[in-house]
């Protein structure tokens, strides 16, 4: 496995010099965010609430990989440090953070951040700063193109999760469907990418059903789906909100099936709805993390149990992103700046596992992987 190290960004901006961002990114690639002993990654996203818990398990996932190349010594002599900072999924406070993490923190570059909105938001400060993004969680497929040349994503889009769902459901005669969605800009976008699948096979959604990210309307939505008299929900809701909408349904007399979109988390949703869980499929976006014949799974294991990480695709997808934001550290060199690493993502074609990701060509997503997996009311998954 390939190590990296983040760097702390170097103090060489003065006082005087006035706002980071006031600064031509030239002026700033050669030194911010990289020193003799440290690279310092910016992570701006929803670390409280609901909404909050997978993303500490994605970034936990990243962290093992990020430790076990700081544990040997770094990357070309530096180590990696990561600033995370808590946006709320609101897009003011995201921009705010982008600012910060550039300004005082001396982030090189951004790894892992959160959200649709907040991501579009930040389009002007990504470019203005010269700084690249990669791995983002639960971007939309238009906010990834309105960061265009700044971000780099590695899970599969949304669009082609909606079409793998859609025509599995298809092909087992499934033709009422609705679709549940968070009530933000990003679901609203899935929402439409669902419809969009669904008009391929000349069909509609039978209810398309907002869902508040805070849990307020999840009784609502659950009623709103069982009166739809859908055969199967597709879900796009974070944390234990499909749980708690899954259970709302059921109690108002629904008998859907159920199907998540890659943000659902399977474990937590088992914990929430126990012996039902096993209705519910998920399309997950990395390989299996219990592949007993895949070595990056088998080390990702490993290192989970030694630092008392779960283990699941949550985990394991901030783990395979983060593996991509070292091997491209690793392929630029010593002679770091935000310019060759731009360099470096946009000529990078590399495997993870069963995973193929590349950079190379016009789209600024790296994988087309999906796969689909049941989960268990013990809240394992089975391929």
């Amino acid at each position: 496995m390939h190590r990296r190290r983040f760097l702390a960004a170097s103090a060489a901006a003065t006082a005087g010099l006035g706002p980071l961002l006031s600064l031509p990114s030239t002026a700033l690639a050669a030194e911010s965010g990289v020193s003799d002993g440290e690279i310092v990654l910016g992570h701006t996203g929803i670390l409280s609430g609901p909404l909050g818990v997978p993303i500490k398990v994605v970034m936990a996932g990243a962290g093992l990989a990020f430790d076990a190349v700081n544990a040997q010594g770094g990357l070309a002599g530096r180590k990696l440090r990561l600033v995370s900072l808590d946006d709320e999924l609101k897009p003011e406070k995201a921009v705010a953070n982008y600012e910060k993490l550039l300004a005082e923190h001396r982030a090189f570059a951004f790894f892992g951040c959160v959200g649709s909105g907040t991501t579009a938001a930040a389009a002007k400060v990504l470019g203005q700063s010269g700084a690249p993004m990669v791995g983002g969680y639960a971007v939309s497929d238009s906010a990834r193109e309105k960061v265009a040349g700044a971000g780099y994503f590695v899970r599969a889009t949304f669009a082609r999760e909606a079409q793998a769902l859609v025509q599995h459901l298809s092909t087992i005669g499934v033709s009422r469907i609705a679709v549940a969605y968070l009530d933000n800009p990003g679901g609203a976008e899935v929402a439409r990418l669902v419809e969009a699948a669904l008009d391929t096979l000349k069909l509609k959604p039978v209810a398309a059903v907002p869902v508040k990210g805070d849990g307020t309307t999840n009784e609502a939505a659950g009623k709103a789906l069982a009166d739809s008299q859908a055969q199967a929900v597709l879900m796009y809701l974070g944390g234990g909100i499909g749980g708690e909408v899954m259970k709302s349904a059921w109690t108002a007399g629904g008998r859907q099936m159920f199907y998540g979109m890659s943000i659902v988390p399977g474990d937590v949703t088992a914990k929430l709805v126990g012996d039902k869980t096993s209705g519910l499929a998920i399309s997950q976006i990395v390989p299996y993390p219990w592949s007993e014949v895949d070595a990056t799974a088998r080390e990702f294991r490993q290192l989970a149990e030694r630092a008392k990480v779960d283990i699941g695709y949550l985990s394991y997808e901030g783990y395979v992103n983060a593996l991509v934001m070292i091997e491209a550290l690793r392929r630029t060199g010593r002679d770091l700046t935000r310019a060759k690493l731009h360099a470096t993502l946009k000529a990078m074609k590399l495997r993870i596992g069963n995973m193929e990701i590349d950079f190379t060509g016009a789209s600024n997503t790296g994988s087309r992987f999906i796969e689909m997996v049941r989960v268990t009311k013990e809240g394992r998954f089975l391929r």
